[in-house]
């Protein structure tokens, strides 16, 4: 949810227009987080005061609106420093407008503006305690009053430098935020800090940098700021300034680009080195060097910030040929679930090496439960694999939807492993809840699909699923990434039971089959297409399975609801004469999945009553199955594989079913509207 780029140059001459090119570009990668309004500020001309440019839209809005305002030939002039911020907005206090888009400033003379991703909780005591102070507020968002607060405390401490102030503010809010600041009193200068929100700072250097690792710093603890405090009466209500004797820890001597930024997608165009920011880590460049702070130290930091060499490709995030990227996904799954698997599934030697979880086996094999928990997509991935997880490692498998997870206050034991799956690693609820977990002694295992996100960092250990950058909002390859990596870990549980061999063996030769089979589905994309025309104009779709598919339906609704904006209800198939029978006669569009599986004779009775009732099924089925298209003039047939992977392949029509409804629908299918992402609030 929301996006932060932000640019700073540094003896690196760029001119404003380039400096306002960089961060439109960099607002454009991060567009698929989910956003309703964007906004920039830089340097005027004479560098005396900062310029804000907001616009209520799409990115698009905002460039046109900066070639219209941009215009003269004053910003075409190169700079040797600069620094300018930018922002995609994800409305949460007040609706999207230009007055509640960022960025946001302290004053009417633009002295600190601020861009923010997430949610300031205590920000109406901080309001009234600047309000009393005569600070008259243009916004309904929470994000102000941190640019006012700033601004508070640089008048009322003149003394305190860029990066103390910002420290200073951070110590009186609560709640999850990432925030970049910029000041014309500090002209050069950013700073920048995250708490349960990601961030990371991305450089870029001609020369190779001394060092790898950044020192971090540390200060003193003090008591917090309250609104009964009077800002004259000389009680403590900051930190006192850091006593260290080397604040700013140079990088590099010469010329220095910095980026900070939400995700690493916005920077790899620029630089593939990043420093991931951990929480409550203040990050602050002057005179071309970046330190690292951080207020409080506890026993587990470590000394320093290792710089991260990126893996991904600008390819990567491209459209290439396709014309979304939703799309362009839903088609490198062949590619995507071979990645997951490389390296780790050896089909010559039937054996699976997780090397992220190795060590850590034989504590799994001896704990009490498994507990899956994650959000949405992640949480149908768990759905998908619990079944198989219970067969091959014998254990009870409990899964969990994050949000509801903390609202009961789960009972967790030492002896619980816990496994939390998330594609972006930074989703709230599901941070939230490993957090919980881990504070009552579980094992942590996380499954995600970004590296240095919150969640792979603060797990025991885990399953990186190798799916490449998804920029679509709708998850696709990731989820079948997840599948198959919780697969994997069931097969290595497995790995030593003589009786389950026979079972290890054929599932083992389905994953071998996998990409080929996925190609295959992959060519129902045309017929696919002409049953969405058939479709798009319905208000409602149910889709019914059960078994190893019951997770395929509770996906493939929630992918139509997503793109769609249309109502679909993924349905337990042996539920049905439970109430959602009801709903069916020959109006009601309804798509069942039909396979040759343990539960096929089951799925055949259902199928039988929806026809009774007049109900005309599409029906996604095996190929050669005569008896089961028989019930249908629509269907769609996929290859037979291993019962645990059927919902691989299922799944993949449904993906495109969405695609191809929302097209027709002329919804926007690459960012659904009111959804975001990367979910970094509860």
């Amino acid at each position: 949810m929301c996006g932060i780029f932000a640019y700073l140059n540094y003896l690196t001459p760029k001119s404003r227009l380039e400096v306002l090119d960089l961060l439109v570009t960099g607002l454009k990668r991060l567009e698929y987080r989910g956003y309703d309004s964007t906004g920039v500020a830089i340097d005027s001309p004479d560098s005396k005061n900062i310029v804000m440019v907001k616009r209520t839209g799409k990115v698009k809005v905002l460039e046109d609106a900066i070639l219209e305002h941009f215009s003269g030939g004053e910003y075409s002039e190169p700079v040797m420093t600069h620094i300018g911020i930018a922002h995609t907005r994800w409305a949460t206090h007040g609706v999207p407008c230009e007055r509640n888009s960022h960025p946001h400033r302290s004053d009417e003379g633009n002295g600190f503006v601020v861009v923010h991703n997430g949610i300031i909780t205590n920000y109406n005591d901080v309001k009234t305690f600047l309000a009393k102070r005569g600070y008259e507020f243009e916004s309904d968002t929470d994000t102000e009053v941190f640019a006012k607060l700033v601004h508070h405390l640089w008048k009322t401490h003149p003394t305190y430098s860029f990066r103390e102030l910002v420290e200073q503010a951070i110590l009186q809010v609560e709640g999850a935020f990432a925030i970049a600041v910029k000041s014309k009193h500090f002209p050069g200068e950013c700073v920048a800090s995250r708490r349960s929100s990601p961030l990371l700072v991305g450089i870029k250097t001609k020369t190779r940098l001394a060092t790898d690792h950044i020192p971090i710093l540390y200060g003193k603890d003090d008591k917090k700021l309250t609104s009964d405090q009077d800002p004259d009466s000389g009680k403590p209500q900051v930190l006192p300034r850091s006593d260290s004797t080397s604040e700013f820890m140079p990088l590099e001597e010469k010329e220095v680009e910095y980026f900070f930024a939400s995700d690493a997608s916005a920077v790899i165009e620029h630089t593939n080195r990043v420093i991931y920011l951990e929480d409550d880590d203040v990050a602050a460049v002057r005179d071309g060097t970046l330190s690292i702070h951080r207020l409080k130290k506890s026993l587990d930091d470590p000394h320093a910030r290792e710089i991260t060499t990126l893996k991904m490709e600008i390819q990567q995030i491209m459209k290439g040929n396709y014309d979304y990227f939703m799309q362009k996904e839903i088609f490198e799954q062949p590619d995507s679930v071979v990645n997951t698997m490389r390296g780790r599934v050896r089909f010559d030697g039937n054996a699976i090496v997780l090397g992220g979880i190795k060590d850590y086996i034989p504590e799994i094999k001896r704990c009490r439960r498994l507990m899956l928990i994650g959000c949405g997509t992640s949480y149908h991935s768990a759905v998908a694999t619990r079944q198989l997880l219970e067969e091959l490692t014998e254990l009870p498998v409990m899964v969990e939807l994050a949000s509801d997870f903390l609202d009961r206050n789960t009972p967790i034991f030492r002896d619980d492993v816990c496994f939390f799956i998330s594609q972006s690693g930074e989703t709230a609820d599901t941070l939230m809840a490993l957090r919980y977990c881990k504070q009552r002694g579980a094992l942590i295992v996380g499954i995600t699909n970004t590296v240095g996100s919150s969640i792979c960092r603060e797990s025991h250990c885990g399953v990186h699923i190798n799916a490449g950058p998804e920029i679509g909002v709708a998850s696709t390859k990731a989820y079948t990434s997840q599948f198959i990596s919780l697969v994997m870990f069931a097969l290595v549980m497995s790995e030593d039971r003589l009786s389950l061999q026979q079972r290890r063996l054929e599932i083992l030769q389905a994953l071998s089959n996998l990409a080929d089979q996925i190609r295959e589905v992959l060519k129902l994309d045309s017929k696919v297409q002409e049953l969405a025309k058939d479709l798009y104009q319905h208000k409602s779709l149910l889709i019914m399975g059960r078994g190893y598919n019951f997770a395929t339906c509770l996906e493939g609704a929630l992918k139509v609801k997503e793109l769609t904006y249309m109502h679909s209800e993924g349905i337990m198939a042996g539920e049905l004469k439970h109430g959602p029978l009801a709903l069916v006669d020959g109006s009601m569009p309804v798509l069942m999945i039909v396979l040759r599986d343990p539960v096929y004779v089951k799925c055949m009775n259902a199928l039988q009553q929806v026809t009774s009732r007049k109900g005309c099924p599409v029906i996604i089925c095996e190929e050669g199955d005569e008896e089961t298209k028989a019930f249908s003039s629509r269907h769609l047939e996929i290859p037979r594989t291993v019962d645990c992977l059927q919902g691989i392949l299922t799944v993949i029509p449904m993906q495109l079913l969405s695609y191809h409804i929302a097209v027709l629908r002329g919804c926007d299918v690459d960012c659904p509207r009111n959804l975001a992402k990367s979910v970094t609030v509860e």
